[in-house]
């Protein structure tokens, strides 16, 4: 009877007893009762041009996250060379997609679906503090549920159109994931469940400001199965302290070493994750300083010019130096995009989330 259950909500989204058809009466009244009921809801969705959706979710308590539905996206990967102005679909680029044998070639005559990324939210706020990201505008209010970060799916499911599929899930969303790991890792287990949503784990994302004994211990309870993204934005710790303070507590040596140790499958890599802020770590020379760090490490890397955030002066360089900057880390033999701006006209787009309401800290940067 349980099993019944959970697939009415993991598989069919369903979470009214009363349309629970092939669960006996007696459960269903005892499930009223007990007062299952979906955990969010959606209060509005914001529609870019670029069909970009974004979910305003409201928790039990009236606390407010964002959720984010990508279509179009596929997060493959190119080879290692490939010309420099190659973009790279948002945040769904962080899912390593480099094994394709495994997705199922499309049946003769249908039309391929639309494959939807998802990216999700962890915390109510942030508590990281990086400059160049809003979800920490206020701080940490506090940790999400795993039920409240698996329903965002349900709900995003819930919603796609006809002829989409959600394809990939990425933890990018508000708040850092690793920070919260112990919900964050139950998500993982219900998000990759066979018997629920059945998300390979090849297609779910975890990204993380570099929290080096989580990041060991996501390994080992996934056996590296989580596809691992990593904020770097810098390669000296000068600099990435200025940009993202973690790291005055977890410094470049010690992230670097947890990234070797990460227990990787064979094909598989890690994503870095760098915003460019225009005169803080925009360089070529800095360029040149994250391939030398990146060395030996199997990786790929998402260049994000840095979208515009409220109370922040910060924004990203011109088109020439993200450019020059890629050119750099494809010549010294790195897979390097630069990810395509996708929402940011609905505040979607990477580091654009924020609480609702929250009142902005003044922002001091020193970098």
């Amino acid at each position: 009877m349980a099993t019944q259950v959970f697939r009415w909500i993991h598989v069919r989204g369903v979470l009214d007893p009363a349309g629970m058809t092939d669960v006996a009466a007696k459960v269903r009244e005892e499930l009223a009762k007990d007062g299952l009921a979906a955990p969010a809801e959606v209060t509005r969705v914001h529609r870019s041009f670029d069909g970009t959706r974004k979910l305003a979710v409201k928790l039990h308590d009236g606390a407010l996250v964002e959720t984010v539905l990508l279509p179009g996206v596929s997060g493959a990967a190119a080879p290692a060379g490939s010309p420099t102005d190659g973009t790279l679909d948002a945040d769904a680029a962080a899912a390593d997609t480099d094994d394709e044998d495994e997705d199922e070639p499309p049946v003769q005559g249908s039309a391929r679906p639309v494959r939807v990324t998802q990216c999700i939210s962890t915390q109510v706020g942030c508590a990281m503090g990086c400059v160049f990201c809003a979800s920490g505008i206020a701080g940490l209010a506090r940790h999400l549920g795993p039920e409240e970060i698996v329903g965002q799916v349900l709900l995003g499911r819930a919603l796609l159109e006809p002829g989409e599929e959600l394809r990939n899930v990425v933890l990018m969303g508000m708040g850092e994931p690793l920070h919260n790991y112990e919900a964050t890792a139950r998500a993982l287990q219900l998000l990759t469940f066979r018997g629920g949503i059945g998300l390979s784990t090849r297609r779910v994302t975890v990204s993380t400001s570099g929290l080096v004994p989580e990041i060991a211990r996501l390994g080992a309870d996934f056996g590296g199965q989580i596809a691992l993204a990593i904020s770097l934005h810098a390669a000296d710790d000068e600099t990435r302290s200025a940009l993202m303070p973690i790291n005055r507590k977890y410094p470049l040596a010690e992230l670097m070493a947890a990234l070797r140790a990460y227990p990787l499958p064979k094909r598989r890599r890690i994503t870095i994750e760098y915003t460019l802020v225009a005169g803080k770590n925009d360089t070529e020379a800095e360029a040149k300083k994250v391939a030398r760090l990146l060395r030996g490490v199997p990786v790929k890397v998402n260049l994000i010019p840095m979208n515009p955030i409220g109370n922040s002066a910060l924004g990203p360089p011109d088109w020439e130096r993200v450019l020059a900057f890629q050119r750099v880390l494809v010549e010294g033999g790195y897979t390097c995009f630069v990810r395509k701006r996708r929402g940011d006209d609905v505040a979607a787009a990477c580091g654009q989330l924020v609480l609702p309401g929250a009142k902005p800290k003044v922002r001091t940067h020193r970098a």
